[in-house]
């Protein structure tokens, strides 16, 4: 009877091992491509990042020099920070198009701390941050508490910190020089140090580690799985005990926060202190163009900052590689717009196979 039971189990496992066998022979090429894009989201713009760096150093050989490679993270520093913003709530299907007002006012209320007030400069920036994770925040509260769409909190609240930016500074911008000489703190992450050649700045260094530590937090915390858990199903991450109230919340304040990091880094970036800088109204496309180019779904639950990061230098190397090729600067918008829609068209087909 034992050797029986012993021949009915070793029949069941040998079957079960040859199913497992059929199946992954049945999945095929397209299957195990599809079954590593679930698994690695990243590897995408990995890829289109490789083979762009490849054709632009083919073309123009100065563009694998070392300062070339640098004025490339320079480039794509505020953005990046930005979609550090953007990609954390976008994991939780949400969207934020107010990043760059929230960039823009924070960087202006640190000036306008410092130098209509008197506040010292490293208090005026410590204020300038709580304001932008404040900021983050009523939108978090606004769509979790009153139950808006984000889509459209966040349209108005574009126009809320734009319109506010505006009318708190009166539009006035705070010169270059002013700054160096009354509240050098301001302009921190523009200063510049040597390596391998190269020119680099503090705010690449603040973006790599800002990226670093987000894809910890985000892959090896609750806090991280929590914020995939919302994205994927809210419903079923309730059922199993989080707060999906506090969870947007919290990641919509910090958010906010990241922004007011790129606000301060803008200052150091350009200078000055501009209440009509250009992030305010061009880097919510930016952001979103990073991520989505990186590989996170605009669905939620699926992607990784890596991605977004990738996804960024992709823009950076693409807008460098055809200005030193010479070519019209129209064609960078038309491969980004491409490789937008090529993205989205991926994570649509990884969704529908997965379902």
């Amino acid at each position: 009877m034992a050797n029986a039971d012993n021949y009915e189990a070793s029949t069941r496992g040998g079957s079960a091992d040859a199913l497992a066998e059929f199946d992954e022979h049945d999945r095929g090429l397209i299957g195990r491509i599809h079954h590593i894009l679930h698994q690695t989201p990243a590897i995408v713009p990995l890829i289109v990042l490789v083979v762009a760096v490849v054709i632009f150093g083919l073309l123009n050989p100065n563009f694998w020099r070392v300062s070339t490679l640098s004025l490339i993270f320079q480039q794509i520093g505020i953005v990046g920070i930005l979609g550090c913003a953007q990609a954390i709530v976008i994991l939780t299907a949400g969207i934020d198009l107010s990043v760059g007002a929230m960039a823009v006012l924070s960087s202006v209320l640190m000036g306008q701390f410092a130098f209509r007030y008197g506040i010292p400069p490293t208090f005026a920036i410590v204020l300038g941050l709580v304001c932008g994770a404040a900021m983050g925040a009523i939108n978090g509260w606004l769509v979790s508490k009153m139950r808006i769409p984000p889509f459209i909190v966040t349209l108005g609240t574009w126009q809320i910190w734009l319109a506010t930016n505006y009318i708190y500074s009166a539009n006035e911008t705070i010169r270059s020089q002013d700054i160096e000489a009354e509240a050098a703190a301001l302009q921190f992450w523009g200063e510049r140090f040597q390596l391998f050649g190269a020119q680099v700045t503090y705010g690449v260094v603040l973006l790599i580690v800002l990226v670093l530590i987000m894809a910890y937090v985000l892959r090896h915390t609750a806090w991280g799985r929590h914020v995939y858990a919302v994205g994927d199903d809210p419903e079923a991450a309730e059922l199993a005990g989080v707060n999906r109230d506090r969870m947007l919340i919290q990641v919509y304040a910090l958010a906010g926060l990241f922004c007011a990091l790129a606000g301060w880094v803008m200052i150091g970036r350009f200078g000055s202190v501009s209440p009509s800088a250009s992030t305010g109204v061009l880097g919510n496309i930016q952001a979103i163009t990073a991520v989505v180019i990186g590989g996170i779904s605009l669905f939620g639950g699926r992607g990784t900052i890596i991605g977004m990061f990738l996804g960024a230098l992709i823009v950076g190397v693409f807008e460098m590689g055809l200005r030193m090729a010479g070519a019209d600067a129209q064609w960078t918008y038309l491969l980004i717009g491409i490789l937008i829609i090529a993205a989205v068209a991926v994570d649509q087909w990884i969704r529908k196979v997965s379902a």
